[in-house]
């Protein structure tokens, strides 16, 4: 069962990073576009209409998605000072402790991404140029944060095992 749920978890970590690399990718190409209707537009070309409104929302968007393979692949920052002193038991629980707060701020970003989704859907709020639904820009970033939570839950399961002596090796 572990071995799925860590398979699992593992699809849903890199298929996010990779959507969010696309939706980097499509914000880098529409953004040099957009320059590049600015500098000509002496001979009638525009830049893209509501740009700087799709920067926000594919950034948005991929900054959310890119968080669960960094929690997966234990690619987050780390004060590495004292953990070489302590011995391997407190180094886990150290990884127990970690996940378990990321757990928690990604249960919070997402219930508050929640919230903020709906509470724009209700007063139908839009974007000023494009008048893109502004609920819609936090569903996408709700994918990322609710893909998130469920990779954090995965990683405590994963730092449990660890601790209790079942490792296993992390494929990244």
């Amino acid at each position: 069962m572990y071995v799925l749920l860590s398979r699992v978890a593992e699809w849903i970590a890199r298929g996010m990073a990779l959507a969010g690399g696309l939706a980097l990718l499509a914000v880098v190409a529409m953004t040099c576009v957009s320059i590049t209707g600015r500098a000509l537009i002496p001979i009638g070309l525009q830049p893209v209409k509501g740009d700087f409104e799709l920067v926000s929302i594919g950034m948005g968007f991929a900054v959310f998605a890119f968080l669960p393979w960094g929690l997966y692949a234990r690619g987050h920052a780390t004060v590495d000072l004292f953990l070489p002193a302590f011995p391997p038991l407190m180094n886990k629980i150290v990884d127990l402790l970690a996940d378990l707060a990321f757990l928690a701020v990604s249960v919070i970003i997402a219930w508050r991404l929640w919230l903020g989704m709906m509470d724009k859907k209700s007063y139908y709020e839009t974007t000023l140029i494009l008048q893109f639904d502004m609920w819609k820009a936090y569903a996408l970033a709700l994918v990322g944060a609710g893909a998130f939570a469920l990779v954090a839950a995965f990683c405590v399961l994963r730092s449990i095992r660890a601790l209790a002596g079942q490792e296993e090796d992390l494929i990244v």
